[in-house]
């Protein structure tokens, strides 16, 4: 998906602009560094990004007059990335037109996660298009009371547990990255440990094999899980 995306990041720290170039081009998208700021406007019409990442405390300008201009003229995501953590400055950024806000000190992670979600939402799967109405599966989801249940057998999940069997059976037969899962259960990824989400994984995996289910999700190594809808065929009897 990565390759495809050309991010501008408008940032006047150079250790930081370096940073965010390199593990961005790491990761396959195509960045476009803003240096000179008198021209920053011009370079966002010639660049055309997919997504713009954007400092506040700039030269000349500061990012909130950015977000107005982008705005005007166009709907490209914006991610403000800014040391101001007061409440005000997240607020109007938001009412400017931004589509997210991080504090730094940046933590990578967190920036990767948002970057892929919003894409997502503006050039992916969640994009508008008219997908069918997946074929329903024999596996009933209660959300009031966080189980799930099979032909008259139940397993008892937590609520992360819940979520992310939710969010494998609305994706099922599709590669779900560890990133949005991530993001999907826990609102800051900053405080997870790298092993909570496979714990997690291994769990459901191991009540659905309570349930009859045997190898239902598989591990992509290196990327994420896929749930196997063929694999849902049968189950208990």
């Amino acid at each position: 998906m990565s390759e495809l995306f050309k991010i501008m990041i408008v940032e006047d720290d150079i250790r930081i602009r370096t940073l965010m170039t390199d593990i961005l081009r790491k990761y396959g998208y195509e960045v476009a560094e803003v240096a000179d700021f008198l021209q920053v406007e011009k370079i966002f019409e010639q660049e055309a990004p997919h997504l713009v990442l954007l400092d506040l405390n700039l030269p000349y300008y500061d990012g909130f007059y950015y977000c107005r201009v982008f705005r005007r003229k166009t709907t490209v995501p914006i991610i403000v990335i800014s040391a101001r953590d007061e409440e005000s400055s997240q607020v109007l950024s938001m009412e400017l037109g931004a589509d997210d806000y991080i504090v730094k000190p940046l933590n990578i992670q967190v920036l990767l996660a948002k970057i892929m979600a919003i894409l997502r939402r503006n050039y992916g799967e969640y994009a508008g298009k008219q997908v069918p109405e997946p074929e329903p599966l024999p596996i009933h989801l209660d959300e009031r009371n966080f189980r799930m249940s099979h032909n008259g057998a139940t397993e008892e999940l937590s609520k992360n547990e819940y979520k992310l069997l939710k969010k494998l059976l609305e994706k099922r037969d599709t590669i779900v990255t560890r990133e949005e899962l991530l993001e999907e259960l826990w609102d800051d990824v900053h405080f997870v440990v790298d092993n909570t989400l496979t714990v997690n994984v291994t769990r459901v995996k191991s009540k659905l094999a309570n349930l009859g289910f045997q190898d239902v999700i598989k591990v992509k190594r290196g990327v994420g899980y896929i749930l196997d809808s063929a694999m849902i065929g049968g189950g208990r009897k």
